[in-house]
């Protein structure tokens, strides 16, 4: 089975994966990439108004297969009363 690793960067730490996970394929690689960016949010709100969130998916041989972003933005819509 192969191993991916994920690579992960909240707008300002990059945090490489030096273990990574044996995974039946790219497919499920990403899935996991997928599941692991709101709790990147979660954990990491922004103190501005926009911040990107990123998992990079290498292969064992450091190849960038996949990568997964999650965009969170602040809005302060004008209030129609004012």
């Amino acid at each position: 089975m192969p191993r991916f690793f994920f690579d992960t960067y909240d707008g300002n730490l990059l945090i490489p994966d030096e273990q990574g996970q044996e995974l039946e394929n790219i497919e499920a690689a990403k899935l996991v990439a997928q599941e692991a960016l709101p709790n990147m949010a979660k954990d990491k709100l922004p103190d501005g108004d926009q911040r990107v969130f990123l998992v990079s998916v290498r292969d064992e041989a450091g190849q960038v297969m996949v990568r997964v972003a999650l965009s969170l933005v602040v809005d302060y819509p004008s209030n129609p009363e004012d």
